[in-house]
């Protein structure tokens, strides 16, 4: 892989207390394309998406073990400060879950962690955020108004608008649209594909079809394996192991 590897993990072991969630674990995630983390339930992919931004940190009985480096950091380092991290590396979750407060406050809220405190800069950073998830057009007549006022799928492009504000280089989207109409789902799959020339976006999806339309790479879990990842229509067309040919051609998951 000669492209600019953005994160990397090697030889990446996690237990939840007894049970080996993830076994090692080798995988690069190049900069600026979309890699799609698929498999059946259970198999690894959100616990291993969540350990790039060390989320799983917050479990209590989790142990990690191998490295994962982001642009040549190691992530696990306790020097490593989780907050900055975390502003490298956002989240989007699969249930939107906007803060229970206006829209602009939705957005500002980190930018303002983070020491944001000018409503001229807070102002554009708002709009900036919200052009960036496609959805200034429709809010940008009701910042004032509650986030929990719009549609699951308006909410979700809210939650990414939250995570462009802190202008992170990588996305982690764990299943973003699975709890949206298929219409929603398709603006959120166009944002992607739009989003992937300013950063690096990780997404676990359960849906093939979407990994096929959204995703530059693609690697599949099973069993907490990394069974094989390449480019995703090599993956599809010519998967290299019989287990992911039996994945994508439905005879299990």
């Amino acid at each position: 892989m000669d492209q600019n590897i953005i994160l990397t993990a090697k030889g990446l072991n996690l237990w939840y207390s007894e049970n080996h969630a993830l076994k090692d674990i080798n995988l690069d995630i190049p900069q600026n394309q979309v890699t799609a983390l698929i498999g059946p339930s259970g198999c690894g992919k959100s616990t291993f998406l969540k350990t790039l931004d060390r989320m799983n940190d917050l479990v209590p009985g989790v142990k990690i073990e191998g490295s994962v480096q982001y642009r040549g950091l190691e992530i696990y380092d306790p020097k490593v400060n989780v907050t900055w991290l975390r502003k490298q590396i956002g989240m989007v979750f699969q249930k939107p879950n906007p803060f229970p407060m206006s829209i602009y406050d939705n957005i500002a809220y980190g930018p303002r962690t983070h020491g944001i405190r000018n409503k001229k800069q807070l102002d554009e950073i708002v709009e900036k955020a919200l052009q960036g998830a496609a959805i200034w057009d429709e809010v940008k007549d009701r910042l004032k108004k509650s986030a929990l006022g719009l549609s699951g799928g308006q909410q979700q492009r809210i939650c990414i608008a939250r995570a462009l504000a802190v202008e992170p280089d990588v996305l982690l989207m764990d299943e973003a649209t699975s709890a949206l109409d298929p219409i929603s789902t398709s603006k959120i799959e166009d944002l992607i594909a739009d989003l992937k020339k300013s950063y690096t976006i990780v997404i676990v999806t359960h849906n093939m079809q979407q990994a096929t339309r959204v995703s530059d790479r693609c690697a599949f879990f099973l069993h907490g394996e990394l069974v094989e990842a390449d480019d995703t229509e090599k993956l599809f067309s010519v998967p290299r192991d019989k287990r992911t040919e039996d994945y994508i051609t439905g005879r299990f998951g």
